[in-house]
């Protein structure tokens, strides 16, 4: 599921689709009228987003109606939460090693 989310959040295109659908509820028409893509190309990229859990549907009648799915970014955070402990102990673990060093003699 982490690939799909990575994947999908790759693509400038989907993640603007992404950050319009944050601010507010559209349909692939409304969508469309932002972006420079046909409206086949949009539902391609909501396709993405719905199935890396990024964006959820309802319908109106025959129309769909996306929204941002934000609870779907979980995943992106923890694996970035973890890499932000990580580095720090490695970044001192080097300093540590450096100082050991001896002084250059040039």
């Amino acid at each position: 599921m982490k690939a799909d989310l990575f994947r999908a959040l790759a693509d400038p295109t989907r993640r603007a689709v992404f950050e319009r659908l944050a601010a507010r509820e559209m349909s692939v028409s409304e969508l469309v009228n932002g972006f420079n893509v046909s409206q086949p190309a949009i539902s391609q990229h909501l396709a993405s987003l719905r199935g890396a859990g990024l964006v959820s549907e309802r319908r109106e009648g025959r129309r769909a109606i996306y929204r941002a799915a934000p609870e779907g970014l979980a995943a992106l955070v923890d694996w970035v939460d973890h890499y932000r402990a990580f580095w720090p102990e490695r970044i001192e673990r080097l300093k540590a090693v450096l100082q050991d060093l001896p002084p250059d003699e040039t």
